[in-house]
């Protein structure tokens, strides 16, 4: 220190003290198993969800700020809103909230999840700017507390926040965890433009009008081929529930040129072919990471799809990077 110089004079001297941050990573998801119960009285429908953790990744900092406010740069980011009906902002009040505070905070996105693709993009900013909001305020969530909040936001956001592999009941929110092995290889077969999620599950309802609509199990088969990590038998096990989603007869009927990708993908060599939740991504199981390779190769040649992204599964939940 000079002489007749102060500690702040010194910091004035250097500017201010950048704004503390933190960085969490969250993934994408498939769908192995979607089953479908009837509508309840609230509306919503029990679900069997089979969720696997897929390594497609949001990237969402959190940075002190004098107000909340949300940017997004990436993939489709002026596909994203930056009000508060984003996920990630209402993770934040949600959080602030309990904590008596207030959500001053900016969220940043780095979007690399398809946008409005039934891969739980959406869910995923949530769960990672609630991640990333707990740590940088340290208000010292614990795990339960966590996903209570990410429930309240939505179905798929308990499931972004632990990854992995995991069955879930109610609305997709109880989460139970499953083994799986791999690395599986998907690939990801991205549509233009997005599809509602409560307009499939209308349109679910709708073509389900005429019939019995039984209660949602998994499929034990499913489950026992999710933790032998062979896709083969992944496949075999979803060829014998007729794909295993049960919402994609309404994405199909909303969205028909869907039946193109999925015939192009199985074409290509494709061990399984579905919609991804309520699509209107299309999602293929490879034998191996070179199958993948091509089944992409010839889906982006195919024109059935805006582009076709390749990744393994099983993937770790939200983390903290940086």
């Amino acid at each position: 220190m000079t002489s007749g110089s102060t500690p702040s004079a010194e910091r004035s001297a250097a500017g201010p003290a950048a704004a503390r941050s933190v960085t969490v990573r969250v993934p994408a998801k498939v769908n192995v198993q979607l089953a479908v119960g009837p509508p309840r009285p609230d509306g919503f429908h029990d679900l069997a969800n089979v969720f696997l953790a897929v390594g497609l990744y949001d990237e969402v900092t959190a940075t002190e700020a004098d107000d909340l406010r949300v940017t997004v740069s990436g993939r489709d980011a002026a596909a994203v809103p930056t009000d508060t009906t984003n996920l990630a902002a209402r993770a934040a009040q949600l959080l602030a909230a309990r904590h008596g505070r207030r959500p001053n905070v900016h969220l940043h996105i780095a979007k690399d999840i398809p946008v409005a693709g039934g891969m739980a993009g959406g869910s995923a900013d949530g769960a990672g700017a609630l991640l990333a909001c707990d740590e940088l305020w340290g208000t010292g969530s614990g795990t339960e507390e966590l996903l209570g909040v990410c429930a309240e936001l939505g179905s798929d956001v308990p499931f972004s926040l632990v990854g992995g592999a995991a069955l879930g009941r109610g609305r997709g929110e109880r989460l139970t965890a499953l083994s799986a092995k791999g690395p599986l290889h998907w690939v990801f077969a991205v549509a233009d433009g997005g599809l509602s999620t409560p307009a499939v599950y209308r349109e679910f309802d709708r073509l389900a009008a005429d019939r019995s609509v039984p209660e949602p199990d998994p499929s034990p088969a499913v489950l026992d081929a999710l933790g032998s990590g062979d896709p083969a038998t992944l496949a075999a096990a979803l060829a014998a529930i007729a794909g295993g989603n049960d919402l994609q007869p309404a994405a199909l009927s909303l969205r028909p040129p869907l039946a193109d990708t999925l015939g192009a993908g199985t074409a290509a060599g494709a061990l399984a072919a579905l919609v991804s939740g309520s699509g209107p991504t299309c999602a293929f199981l490879a034998a191996d990471e070179a199958a993948a390779a091509e089944i992409a190769a010839a889906l982006e040649s195919s024109g059935t799809c805006r582009q076709a992204r390749v990744a393994q599964a099983p993937a770790p939940g939200a983390e903290v990077v940086r």
